[in-house]
């Protein structure tokens, strides 16, 4: 007998997925030039320099053993140690390696936090749509329920008032996700306040802390001047789960980490619970070189010229052809508004002409769709002759 769900998850790609294959199928079939690919956010930017140089100089001078071998569970003391100098030099912090667990990429310490939080079937994880459809994923496994709060357009804030509606007495945790994916919104401090109060309140109410599970892979890339909150220091039963993936273009290498700050409710079962729970999905530790990696490279920043670039292009083509757009503050996605309203149609009719964007139906935002701008320059120039013919079909 095999788990019928397991099964269903391994058998059912995300949406996101379902577009990246049927693109290289055509790319194949027809050339690259002829596949406009926004699905999959795959940084298009070279991992900085010091990455390739640190990977070389550890590979060169240390011991192989040091080099694959296991590290302890919760990581490397000095890559750890480096996390908490960065932060702390940049938000006025004081954490030390203690409050760090270093992960397989911030899906496995999402997915970890889920399941130490999980108390029994009838826990419930929230969030504010859209999100990352993986999120449900996460939750479910852990045994949880995922519910999403309605979006709130047009401007994607999160809403402290439907967020006061929609927690119960079960509520373990908030997910929340800033620059979110998919629409490129940073959350604003005040937004964020408005949530912290409303989760204050409520654990007053049910005598349980809440916990705040912020999801941070985009954290790095904002545009305009735009700020991202360290929660933390707005919200006390703040965690968060963060991967070098995008800020350092490395997202096949799964390097992340669990922020557990002292002052949260539970701290220190929280972090027996949290490595016990990687340690019940299999994994032993984070990768070692890579966690090697991150302690000479932790306080690097990404390059964003080219995202600028992309974006500013993009979104201005766009909206001049008539696309009701969301202006993206960080990550690298451009949300629209579905011209007919059926993303899903869209979607596929798109695909006839090679233009690939994701109907945001599986991110809790059905009549929207996402573009991925990490992409060649090039690209997005020679693919604006398909928007626009899209545009003029789904507008007759």
């Amino acid at each position: 007998m095999i788990s019928k769900q397991m099964e269903k998850y391994g058998s059912t790609r995300s949406c996101i997925r379902e577009l990246f294959e049927f693109g290289r199928r055509m790319k194949a079939e027809k050339g690259e030039d002829a596949v406009f690919d926004f699905s999959l956010g795959n940084p298009s930017v070279p991992a900085p320099k010091e990455v390739n140089e640190a990977i070389v100089e550890i590979l060169r001078t240390k011991p192989s053993i040091q080099v694959h071998g296991y590290t302890s569970a919760v990581g490397l003391d000095a890559a750890r140690d480096a996390v908490a100098q960065d932060l702390n030099a940049r938000f006025g912090t004081h954490y030390t390696r203690d409050a760090f667990y270093m992960s397989v990429g911030a899906a496995l310490a999402l997915t970890s936090v889920c399941k130490a939080l999980t108390l029994g079937p009838e826990t419930e994880f929230l969030t504010f749509a859209p999100y990352f459809a993986e999120y449900s994923v996460f939750s479910t496994v852990a045994g949880a329920r995922f519910k999403a709060i309605p979006p709130n357009p047009p401007t994607f804030q999160p809403d402290a008032e439907a967020l006061r509606a929609a927690l119960t007495p079960n509520t373990q945790g908030v997910i929340i996700n800033s620059p979110n994916n998919p629409s490129g919104v940073v959350f604003t401090e005040e937004n964020l306040r408005a949530v912290a109060e409303v989760l204050v309140a409520k654990e007053e109410e049910y005598g349980h802390p809440i916990y705040l599970l912020s999801d941070e892979p985009y954290r790095e890339l904002v545009y305009d001047g735009a700020v991202v909150p360290h929660l933390p220091l707005l919200y006390k039963n703040t965690v968060i789960c963060y991967s070098f993936s995008k800020c350092l273009s490395m997202p096949g290498e799964r390097i992340g980490y669990v922020l557990m700050p002292d002052e949260i409710d539970d701290c220190e079962a929280m972090r027996y619970a949290v490595a016990g729970a990687a340690r019940q999905l299999g994994s032993v530790c984070a990768p070692s070189l890579m966690q090697q990696v991150i302690a000479r490279t932790a306080h690097l920043r990404p390059d964003l010229a080219s995202y600028e670039k992309n974006r500013a292009l993009l979104y201005g083509a766009l909206t001049k052809m008539g696309y009701k757009c969301v202006r993206p503050d960080g990550a690298f996605y451009l949300f629209m508004e579905a011209p007919g309203g059926d993303a899903k149609a869209f979607s596929e009719a798109a695909k006839e002409k090679g233009l690939l964007l994701v109907p945001a139906d599986d991110f809790g935002c059905p009549g929207w769709l996402r573009a991925s701008y990490c992409v060649d320059y090039d690209m997005i120039v020679r693919s604006l002759p398909a928007f626009e013919k899209m545009m003029e079909e789904f507008n007759a």
